[in-house]
């Protein structure tokens, strides 16, 4: 009776969530329906309705979903008698729904497969899942549709994480298809006498290939399914199935599972030709997008694949090439970037050394370099100008939305890499004399009517991507690009590719440019993006001079930079606390640039020792402000990383005021510049006691800020910043931090932080604590031992269980390595006292989620690494009790409830 009110009540529900008015109706409808998949009753109340013919499809599909979704998570919920009972009832669901809804009859059969999965084959009457379909197709071959259906899902949920199953069945299922593999092959050659069946089959032959396992090449060269595949590459109905498989066996004879390319070559012979057979229809005009798109792929998959072959220059390895240089022309930069990877990869080979060494010596190694590189030679001239058109500024750029402009920008960055790897084959000064050429090609656009730069522009943009490959004896061409320039219109974009270190000589010029785009000449103005693009090429170029020009070149541009500023310091105090902060940090990122690529350590500081006063004056002002103090703290740190110890008094003052402001407004970026200043100084004993104080302070009042997870979460940047400073601190200097008074204190922050879901912040805290344990590793590291164990080794058991707790679920599975690594580095710190910390967290996790045998072969691997075995042997049992311990949201939760890692027993510091 209870099962029947909640049918109806599942029904209503649904009406009210796809036809109810009301919003409001239709939110709490769909909340119940929610929390009703997750009850024990939704397995018998889904079976019931869609074995009820009166259903109607919105009930059918939320049913079948839920059914598919409770066998992949929720598994475990059922007794173990109930398996029989649930393969029956949707093996007949599988039947009823053979001509159903689609949906519905895909929802179903993820199901079956999700089933299959969980239940070994000795628990199935050791009938595997294929040896069943083959009985049933047999059996019922109307039902062959259906049943070729699931066939096909089979290997894909074999790979799928949202079932539920633990790591060792999942292994055995994949064990299981992978040994059916030739009866697979037989069942859907006999298929293919189905001529309506055609498409299907081709589908689940890929499906089934990405499984890679290891047929023989020959074997596929000559199979009927393989021979289909290749025949129907030119079917308008089957072409994209048969991409799908070709694509598939292109993977799969490059794969290790397979033997890789030697062993398959009979495959691969036979395959190649076909492929290339449908270079005609990549320049067919009438085709669509979709389908280019798809043949380019196969192309491109063959190009990744064959690498190596193909690097050897053979005239067959060329036509590859020439066919993925027509794919790199096509207009769609979609399609056309298919080929990069390829281009990177040949380039990689090419020039790599390691790549000739079985040729014997060196003469002979030498030889054959040059023979390929001259044999690629004209592939890559003809990729640069395939590919150089793609950085141009479209004519419409300035009504282009964010979204299309970052597109358009990641665009440029990826033909800069293709250009850099055409330049490591070409050499850089032959590039460059490609590119001069565009260059001066693009000078007749500029001087038209509508003075297009647009040319112009891309051409600087090529030459500023390779410019690191040019010589530095390079005078022929540099030069004459450098003549140019002043034939040029005056367009921001322009300014921004100009200037490059190299170019010493023209150090007048180029600051006549940076104050025309500063100042404005005319109607014209630079951004203050363009403005900052100048500031770095003119450091670049200052970093190329001699120290006593350098020296004055900086003064000339600190002084157009600090101008503004101070304009706006002497309207009064009132004015400055007020501005907008944009207004101060479009000067103060400039400083940032300068400091950061004017590479001339003793000028740098006697220009932040001029500036202080004004920077001073914005710490005091502008201090509750972040955006300004991230801008002055980003000056600053580059300002102390290239000046190192010239900065003499000005580093005392300006930690001074950080250690001062931070109290009152608690601006992240003042613990970040700590952390630069303690990388540069922290070993230094002149330093020692100022540092001292400094770093207390710090720790001390952040400490008192971060005292629960809840404070975590909501100053994440704050926790970030401290513990990498806190890092730097045991890397640097722990004769300052370990033997304080505030690094107990800063040891429970640390373990209240370990779960924080911020991930910057989570990654800082847990590097924090590897250092920690890693101790030795630091100077003066090991006289602190003592020191660090009297307040490690009492929270020990405490700080392991908060780490099993982040790998069992408190921390996303993305962390995993640095868990790892954090744990790892604990145990070998502490040996058999961590181990058995460990231990006794192992043994809260109930038997439900972690079985005895599981506890035991992840135990047995953190003591293989405390012995000294290698790490990476650990990180195979960590996401195997990782992956239990979080394979549904039920085990998660008991295992999180058993460890409660935000319920911390910290010991108080005495």
């Amino acid at each position: 009776m209870q099962s029947m009110e909640l049918q109806n009540t599942v029904k209503e529900a649904l009406n009210a969530l796809y036809h109810h008015p009301d919003d409001a109706v239709r939110m709490q409808a769909d909340r119940w329906l929610q929390d009703f998949q997750r009850t024990i009753d939704a397995w018998q109340v889904a079976d019931n309705l869609l074995h009820d013919a009166t259903s109607n499809l919105e009930t059918l599909i939320f049913c079948s979903q839920t059914l598919r979704s409770k066998v992949q998570r929720d598994f475990e919920e059922l007794p173990s008698e109930a398996f029989r009972q649930l393969r029956d009832s949707l093996n007949n669901l599988l039947k009823k729904f053979h001509k159903g809804p689609p949906i519905v009859r895909t929802q179903i059969g993820i199901a079956v497969a999700a089933l299959a999965v969980h239940v070994p084959a000795e628990d199935r009457g050791n009938v595997g899942i294929v040896n069943w379909l083959q009985d049933e197709m047999n059996s019922h071959p109307e039902y062959i549709p259906g049943f070729l259906e699931l066939l096909t899902v089979l290997p894909e949920e074999a790979f799928n994480y949202k079932i539920a199953a633990r790591p060792e069945q999942r292994r055995h299922f994949e064990k299981e298809l992978t040994s059916q593999m030739e009866i697979v092959l037989s069942i859907l050659t006999a298929c293919l006498n189905i001529s309506e069946l055609k498409e299907q089959v081709l589908e689940a032959v890929a499906s089934w290939l990405r499984l890679k396992h290891g047929i023989p090449g020959s074997l596929l060269a000559t199979h009927p399914l393989v021979l289909t595949a290749l025949s129907s590459l030119n079917s308008d109905i089957l072409s994209e199935a048969s991409i799908n498989v070709v694509s598939e066996l292109i993977h799969y004879t490059a794969s290790g599972s397979s033997g890789g390319v030697s062993v398959q070559m009979p495959l691969i012979q036979v395959i190649v030709p076909q492929v290339m057979s449908l270079l005609v229809q990549l320049r067919d005009s009438t085709k669509d997008d979709e389908d280019i798109k798809a043949i380019a792929r196969l192309f491109a998959d063959m190009g990744d694949s064959y690498v190596e072959l193909i690097a050897t220059g053979s005239s067959e390895a060329m036509m590859i090439v020439n066919a993925l240089l027509e794919v790199a022309s096509l207009p769609e930069y979609n399609i056309a970037s298919m080929t990069f990877n390829f281009w990177h990869s040949l380039q990689v080979i090419l020039t790599k050394r390691n790549s000739y060494i079985s040729f014997g010596d060196e003469a002979s190694i030498e030889a054959e370099r040059n023979r390929r590189l001259q044999v690629f030679r004209q592939s890559y001239e003809s990729l640069v100008s395939l590919v150089g058109f793609r950085v141009q500024y479209p004519q419409d750029y300035k009504d282009l939305s964010y979204e299309d402009l970052k597109e358009f920008k990641q665009t440029r960055y990826a033909i800069a890499d293709v250009l850099t790897d055409a330049a490591s084959v070409l050499g850089g000064d032959a590039m460059l004399q490609i590119l001069y050429v565009k260059l001066v090609d693009s000078l007749s656009f500029c001087g038209n009517e509508q003075s297009e730069w647009h040319p112009a522009e891309a051409a600087l943009f090529c030459i500023g991507a390779i410019s690191n490959y040019v010589s530095v004896v390079e005078t022929n061409i540099m030069p004459q690009v450098m003549d140019l320039l002043s034939k040029l219109p005056h367009q921001p974009q322009l300014l921004q590719t100009d200037c490059r270190k190299k170019l010493c000589a023209y150090c007048n010029q180029l600051f006549h440019i940076y104050y025309t785009a500063v100042n404005g000449e005319g109607s014209f103005k630079g951004s203050a993006e363009d403005s900052l693009h100048l500031v770095e090429a003119l450091s670049m170029v200052i970093t190329e001079l001699p120290p006593e020009p350098a020296k004055g070149a900086l003064e000339e541009l600190c002084s157009s930079v600090v101008t503004p500023l101070q304009e706006i310091f002497n309207q009064g105090p009132e004015v400055l606390e007020k501005k907008h902060a944009r207004e101060l940090t479009a000067h103060i990122d400039q400083f940032a640039y300068i400091f950061r690529y004017v590479n001339h350590p003793g000028a740098v500081a006697d220009a932040i020792h001029r500036l202080w006063p004004i920077f001073k004056a914005i710490f005091d002002l502008r201090a509750w402000d972040m955006r300004t103090m991230e801008s002055l703290c980003r000056a600053c740190k580059y300002a102390v990383r290239t000046s190192g110890r010239f900065m003499g008094i000005t580093i005392g003052a300006m930690l001074e005021e950080i250690q001062g402001l931070y109290q009152q407004h608690h601006q992240p970026c003042f613990l970040y510049l700590s952390s630069e200043v303690i990388k540069i100084f922290g070993s230094d004993p002149s330093c020692a006691s100022y540092l001292k104080n400094l770093i207390e302070a710090l720790f001390k009042h952040t400490t008192c800020l971060l005292t629960s997870i809840k404070e975590f979460t909501a100053r994440p940047d704050i926790a970030d910043d401290c513990f990498l400073l806190a890092s730097r601190c045991i890397r640097y200097c722990p004769q300052l931090l370990i033997p304080s008074a505030v690094f107990p204190a800063l040891i429970d922050c640390s373990m209240i932080g370990i779960t924080v879901q911020h991930r910057e912040a989570s990654n800082s805290v847990l590097t924090f604590l590897s250092d920690i344990f890693d101790l030795e590793k630091s100077s003066k590291g090991e006289q602190l031992l003592s020191i660090r164990d009297s307040v490690i080794i009492p929270r020990g058991a405490t700080i392991t269980r908060v780490l099993m707790a982040a790998l069992t679920g408190a921390l996303p599975n993305s962390r995993l390595e640095m868990v790892a690594y954090s744990l790892l580095a604990l145990i070998r710190a502490y040996g058999m006292q961590a181990l058995e910390w460990a231990s006794e967290s192992v043994s809260l996790i109930p038997l439900t989620a972690v079985k005895e045998v599981e506890r035991t072969r992840f135990l047995q691997a953190l003591s293989d690494a405390a012995s000294g075995a290698d790490a990476n042997a650990l990180i195979a049992p960590v996401e195997e009790l990782s992956d239990v311990c979080r394979r549904n949201r039920t085990v998660q939760e008991s295992v999180q409830g058993a460890l409660k890692p935000l319920e911390l027993d910290v010991v108080p510091v005495s």
